[in-house]
């Protein structure tokens, strides 16, 4: 097939990528900068800004079979209406003008954060409901975005949603070069009674995901408008999964703690403080969302996804660490 794939040059999108010309497939890649990690992929890149609704309308998409949107604003913190833009908007132009040209397929990279809300989530499955109140943009746009692309599926074009919990591996901007930053700067502390679980995937599962559900949609043409949790082969307690990628950078365990009450009650307080004095950027050191990500257990069930595509695990956790620290050990 001809697929583009929003943000290849991305984390995940490059993965996606590398996975697609292994198969044979054509690939191209939409995002608003050209990256060099494509060029010996052979992959071309499609230079267009998703928060122009303009730009969008005059792609010619019409030789794609399929498009894998991977490209997103993600974050705790920042200008509301540029989470809104970019991954709420940015989706909805996209998949209309995918559908205007013919483009018979569509998978949403989504995220479990369009269902978490303020509890504790326990091996959950796809029937929990969006919650009535957001902690985060980012989780606000990604789910109205979410619910476009799966209710505006049809005949036309077949749609579902891809929901990756924490991504990880080598390459990775996001999760663990955060964790061993704030580690660093003494500025990593417990949050809560440190017991709680999450699930988490490394990138290579995450990929293979996304083609695989790309596969099925095609083979089955019954799977549009669903939406799939997927993860590793069991939930980490969080806590120990940290101090784990601690040891293996030689780094101290985590032994700072804070009640899960002080942290969001902090995060409450810097939310507000930043909000008045309209500060983006840098992100405030605490918020409500990152309080409730890591006091709160939220790891679901990945059996839709394994019955409806054969979603399995690859790469366990310990032969991911192992890649994402060759040097260290394991």
């Amino acid at each position: 097939m001809n697929i583009l794939v929003t943000g290849g040059g991305g984390f995940l999108g490059l993965h996606i990528c590398q996975l697609l010309r292994n198969d044979g497939h054509d690939v191209s890649s939409l995002s608003r900068s050209h990256y060099i990690s494509l060029d010996t992929l052979d992959i071309k890149t499609i230079k267009c800004d998703l928060r122009n609704s303009d730009d969008v309308s005059k792609l010619d998409l019409s030789s794609f079979d399929a498009i894998i949107h991977t490209a997103a604003k993600a974050g705790v913190w920042g200008d509301k209406a540029e989470y809104f833009n970019i991954n709420y908007i940015g989706t909805q132009s996209l998949f209309n003008q995918a559908k205007e040209c013919g483009v018979k397929y569509f998978i949403y990279t989504s995220s479990p954060s369009v269902v978490f809300g303020k509890e504790d989530i326990l091996n959950g499955d796809e029937s929990i409901p969006y919650p009535e109140k957001y902690y985060t943009a980012y989780a606000e746009s990604k789910a109205l975005a979410e619910e476009y692309v799966l209710s505006s599926s049809c005949d036309d074009i077949l749609s579902l949603a891809i929901r990756p919990h924490l991504i990880w591996g080598p390459g990775d901007p996001h999760l663990i070069p955060r964790i061993l930053e704030k580690a660093k700067l003494g500025q990593l502390k417990l949050v809560g009674n440190g017991t709680n679980k999450v699930d988490i995937i490394y990138v290579k599962n995450a990929a293979l995901a996304h083609i695989n559900a790309l596969n099925s949609l095609v083979a089955k043409n019954d799977l549009g408008g669903n939406a799939y949790f997927i993860g590793q082969e069991k939930p980490v307690v969080l806590w120990d999964f940290i101090n784990q990628v601690l040891a293996l950078n030689k780094l101290n365990p985590v032994e700072k703690s804070v009640s899960f009450n002080l942290a969001y009650n902090m995060g409450y307080f810097f939310e507000l403080l930043f909000s008045i004095l309209g500060i983006m950027k840098p992100e405030p050191p605490m918020t409500r969302f990152v309080a409730l990500q890591l006091a709160k257990s939220h790891y679901f069930s990945h059996e839709k996804a394994a019955t409806d595509f054969n979603y399995e695990v690859i790469t366990s956790i310990d032969q991911g660490l192992a890649e994402t620290f060759p040097q260290k050990g394991n």
